[in-house]
């Protein structure tokens, strides 16, 4: 047989091959993923059996931080998990917290989020019975204020965090663009400045995924993203995250929200010092700058609403706090960060995933590019630091494994990109 006709013969074979295997997995996504619905989604029928917690208080600590008084560390804590917002890194101090004191997460069932962009429901929790009852809820969800309440004690501490929105932005159409099939369509280089130049010619609220690229951080807080801006509702939604959420922290202010979040749970130091995870490496598409930055937040003009809210009751919050013992506590975070780093991370640096040596230690990557950085362990950690150092590095996902979280779907997903080379 001639050589270019087994060439084609061969690559007709892999379209084939290719398609079938794109065929197996819609119809496994379409079984794993709920249907997105503007409303609510229906509570589970347990109303009636509330959470009941075991009566047990943590003792009192004297804070170390110059503060009169004493308080207990909080260990029931609601964190509202925002795309693309530095959340993995809270996670993983949330990660850190909860296997130190032997805490309950309520961990999702097959997949590391609770079926998102679904809402959120109770009966997504693995291994939930009527009236369990939860120290940490931490993964990626639709928010469903009722449903989540129902899960942990009356006394739950939430958090969440924003981010800048047109830099959101920025970072989700990169992360999540080649998932939202209305990019596809986008030619030239930089596929983000023609979608700007334009949006309303692109966009389709109904299109698979276009979540992702209007107003995320209103449609993960659970309301609608669609809204007109001027519509009453967009006040009031923003006035209910403040009365639900006892901290809103910032991403562009993380060591400060850290800071104040410390002294909301009454924690230590030690228990929030962190490494910057799924970080991306830097695009050789240049940031949003100038008329860019400005069409991207009038295109998010709901989040840019709720950031702008947000950013000055977080300033309120420094100054109560106080702006001189702020500073001192950054200091003291930064200078334990850097401590840490000098223990555990080979090199100093993050690293392209090619570079990683340890797959344990590989993050998740976006479909199609691997721009997620991540880092290598050091081969001689003395014993005080070497489980804090390998918790602090390890990715969500392996993180998830390691703590007994049901994966298959996550697992499945992978294996089928693998084969692939997506």
């Amino acid at each position: 047989m001639p050589p270019q006709k087994k060439h084609w013969e061969s690559m007709a074979k892999g379209l084939v091959l290719g398609a079938l295997f794109t065929s197996f997995l819609l119809l496994l996504y379409s079984y794993a993923v709920h249907p997105l619905h503007a409303g609510l989604a229906a509570t589970t029928p347990e109303a009636a059996a509330p959470c009941s917690p075991t009566p047990e208080e943590p003792k009192a600590v004297t804070r170390a931080n110059g503060s009169a008084g004493e308080c207990r560390p909080r260990h029931d804590i609601v964190f509202m998990k925002t795309h693309k917002t530095a959340s993995s890194t809270l996670l993983n101090i949330l990660f850190r917290f909860g296997q130190k004191h032997g805490l309950k997460f309520a961990f999702p069932n097959g997949r590391n989020d609770f079926d998102y962009p679904a809402f959120f429901s109770r009966s997504l929790v693995q291994d939930y019975r009527p009236g369990a009852c939860f120290n940490i809820i931490c993964n990626h969800m639709r928010f469903h204020y009722e449903e989540v309440r129902s899960l942990v004690p009356p006394n739950s501490t939430f958090v969440t965090v924003l981010r800048d929105p047109a830099r959101l932005f920025e970072s989700s159409f990169h992360y999540f663009g080649p998932v939202v099939p209305l990019t596809w369509k986008l030619a030239g280089r930089d596929k983000l400045a023609e979608f700007l130049q334009d949006p309303d010619r692109y966009y389709d609220p109904n299109s698979y995924n276009a979540h992702y690229l209007r107003n995320l951080l209103f449609f993960d807080l659970g309301y609608d993203s669609g809204l007109d801006p001027g519509s009453p509702r967009v006040q009031e939604h923003i006035l209910e995250v403040e009365r639900r959420f006892h901290l809103v922290l910032l991403q562009e202010y993380f060591d400060e929200s850290l800071v104040l979040l410390k002294d909301l749970l009454c924690w230590e130091l030690e228990d929030v010092v962190y490494f910057k995870l799924n970080a991306r490496r830097d695009s050789a598409v240049p940031r949003l700058s100038g008329e860019l930055y400005r069409r991207a937040t009038a295109w998010n003009m709901l989040d840019a609403r709720l950031y702008r809210h947000f950013n000055a009751s977080f300033w309120r919050k420094v100054e109560a706090f106080g702006r001189e013992r702020m500073a001192r506590e950054v200091a003291a975070l930064r200078q334990a960060n850097e401590h840490m780093r000098r223990i555990c991370i080979d090199g100093g640096r993050a690293v392209d995933a090619a570079a990683i040596q340890d797959s344990a230690m590989q993050p998740w990557q976006p479909l199609g590019t691997k721009s997620i950085l991540g880092y290598n362990l050091k081969k001689s950690i003395g014993q005080r630091h070497a489980q804090l150092c390998r918790r602090m590095l390890t990715p969500e996902i392996q993180y998830l494994m390691d703590l007994g979280v049901n994966l298959w779907v996550t697992k499945l997903w992978k294996l089928i990109r693998d084969f692939l080379r997506w």
